[in-house]
């Protein structure tokens, strides 16, 4: 008898609890942009303090303490701005909503006619269609979401700010630290060592960023290596202008 044919493996299983588990706790965006986001901005301006200060020829200490203060720094920058940009988007979200609330008690045909329109573009028609906007506009909230995303493109999910900012920080001040390890150790040939470790620390940032996409790891690690290495020998060539 011919053997049947195995099913590949699926990300998430398909019975009616796990259904109903994963659409009651959906994840929106997820961390991946702030993670990406806050290691290879550290990785880089790091690195490219540690490259500027070595091509001008100054002394671990300072490679060190400015090192140091723009991991902290900066990292702390760049938190609270992505915590102003969630919080900005959050905030329209949130005015977004309210128009719809209002429009909803003002003219709630007209908001039906655009929830209608909403439906019919996902491919409903004819009964299945009436009911649907019946349905739908029978539950306030679910009505408001539906004309969110349809009408805006939001996602269901609200963006976190706080969350945002913890995150990006704390991917920040993990890639920003790589640089300067060999410095911090007080290693022999610190900077060749800083530059070995940047290099693998842009790969791995790479490699780990293709699980949530179609590249294969190697291609999204080079990627990522070849962004950083550009910025890194920008700063160097730099420095080296001031070499003392």
């Amino acid at each position: 008898m011919p053997s049947t044919p195995t099913r590949p493996p699926l990300e998430h299983g398909h019975s009616q609890a796990e259904i109903d588990t994963r659409l009651a706790q959906p994840p929106g965006r997820g961390d991946l942009r702030d993670i990406v986001y806050g290691a290879i901005d550290g990785s880089i301006t790091t690195f490219a303090i540690v490259a500027g200060v070595a091509g001008a020829g100054l002394s671990p200490f300072v490679i060190v303490a400015l090192g140091v203060a723009n991991v902290l720094a900066d990292g702390f920058s760049m938190a609270a701005g992505n915590y102003s940009a969630t919080k900005a988007e959050l905030d329209d979200i949130k005015r977004l909503r309210a128009v719809e609330e209002r429009h909803i008690k003002v003219d709630p045909e007209g908001e039906r006619r655009e929830l209608r329109s909403i439906l019919a573009q996902k491919g409903l028609s004819g009964h299945t269609l009436d009911d649907a906007v019946d349905q739908l506009a029978a539950n306030r909230e679910t009505w408001i979401k539906t004309m969110l995303e349809g009408e805006y493109g939001l996602a269901s999910v609200d963006p976190h700010p706080m969350r945002a900012a913890l995150v990006t920080f704390g991917a920040f001040l993990v890639a920003g630290f790589i640089p300067l390890l060999p410095f911090l150790i007080g290693a022999t040939s610190a900077f060749s060592a800083s530059i070995v470790l940047t290099l693998a620390g842009f790969f791995g940032i790479g490699t780990l960023k293709s699980r949530w996409s179609l590249s294969p790891w190697w291609r999204s690690g080079l990627e990522t290596l070849a962004i950083g290495s550009v910025a890194a020998g920008i700063a160097f060539g730099v420095g080296s202008l001031f070499h003392i």
